[in-house]
């Protein structure tokens, strides 16, 4: 859950150091910008989910082989569709135009922001086989160290660059960037050093076409599972560019509120997988209540204290974010659908871990 909650607090930052400059285009451009490329990145996190599984797997086995060779089979996902990325490039940005029918100064800050973004494709990709990688070595504080070193160097370097250098959008574009690769680096050597502890040799093998096909498989139903969900996000940033900057701007403000909710419930939803998983395969159905049951317990804990929190610090929030009368104004008018958002979608965060958890269990049977 912590590391889950700084992913967020990131873009929390980003919407402060922009919010607090003269325009509003210039938060609108993030929003806008970030909300394309985050598109893109999440609808890619089955690279995740699936290397966890199946690296898990052959750890467990000690199939020292198949381990590498599965991990390589995902590394070389990452790079295909990173590529992909990096050559429809200027595509993505024609699309996103086309859909949000920005004015042309927003547009011309948002499609800097992701071309800049993009460049980070593969750092972005591989980061997210690594981490896979970690946690299924057995490694649960790697992937906590990696998201914390990559989204603090990204909060000092956004203040530097958008503050300091004073580069406003594209300064925090080249801040998450530069993070992405620093981060992937340090990614790289926890996982070397996770081999090692397991005596596990790194040593190249050849391109397993079979593996390549298999993941690909595997991960259908996520992926579009994961569009669906993204696809209303992307709705809210899309049409709330046609509705003008400072809808725009305050869309911004009031997302990041409900993406610090999100993360921080995946956090129970994560445990809840690897928990039901785990149960399943034991073939424990006593088990699984008791999961369930500890699931909801925190799930409700924590979403009436997120309620109480905005309710009663809502507006202090949105003021600490933006310094715009328009977009304050603006926030304020919808943030009580922020205060209910908690209690209503709750359920669907733990269902969420249980069925992946469940399903995850039954493919790799």
């Amino acid at each position: 859950m912590l590391a889950n909650i700084s992913v967020p607090l990131l873009g929390l930052v980003d919407t402060a150091v922009i919010g607090h400059l003269s325009n509003a285009y210039f938060l609108a451009a993030i929003a806008l910008g970030s909300s394309s490329v985050s598109l893109i990145f999440w609808l890619l996190g089955f690279l995740r989910m699936s290397t966890t599984g199946l690296v898990a797997q052959r750890f467990g086995e000690r199939n020292e082989v198949a381990l590498l060779s599965q991990l390589y089979a995902s590394a070389t996902i990452a790079i295909g569709l990173s590529v992909l990325l990096l050559l429809l490039q200027s595509s993505i940005i024609a699309l996103v135009a086309n859909l949000s029918n920005a004015s042309p100064d927003l547009m011309a800050s948002a499609g800097r922001y992701i071309e800049i973004r993009l460049l980070s494709a593969p750092a972005a990709m591989m980061n997210l086989v690594l981490l896979g990688a970690l946690l299924g070595l057995q490694n649960g504080k790697g992937p906590f160290y990696v998201v914390l070193f990559s989204n603090g160097l990204n909060i000092i370097l956004d203040v530097w660059f958008v503050v300091g250098l004073d580069l406003n959008v594209v300064g925090a574009a080249w801040a998450t960037c530069i993070s992405d690769y620093l981060s992937c680096a340090l990614a790289i050597g926890l996982v070397v050093k996770s081999l090692g502890r397991a005596n596990i040799t790194m040593k190249w093998l050849p391109i397993n076409l079979s593996q390549i096909t298999h993941l690909l498989h595997l991960n259908r139903d996520i992926f579009f599972r994961s569009l669906v969900l993204q696809a209303c996000f992307s709705f809210m940033t899309f049409y709330g560019a046609r509705l003008g900057d400072i809808t725009l701007a305050t869309n911004a403000v009031l997302l990041n509120f409900l993406l610090l909710i999100s993360f921080a419930m995946d956090g129970i939803a994560y445990a809840l997988e690897a928990k039901v998983g785990e149960a399943v395969g034991q073939k424990s159905q006593a088990a699984v209540h008791r999961w369930v049951k500890v699931g909801f317990f925190w799930g409700a804990v924590f979403a009436f204290g997120y309620t109480f929190t905005f309710a009663v610090f809502g507006p202090l929030f949105v003021a600490s974010l933006t310094s715009l009368d328009t977009v304050q104004a603006n926030a304020a008018e919808y943030l009580p659908w922020i205060v209910v958002m908690p209690l209503i979608a709750t359920s669907c965060f733990l269902f969420d871990g249980i069925f992946v958890g469940t399903h995850a269990r039954k493919r790799h049977a």
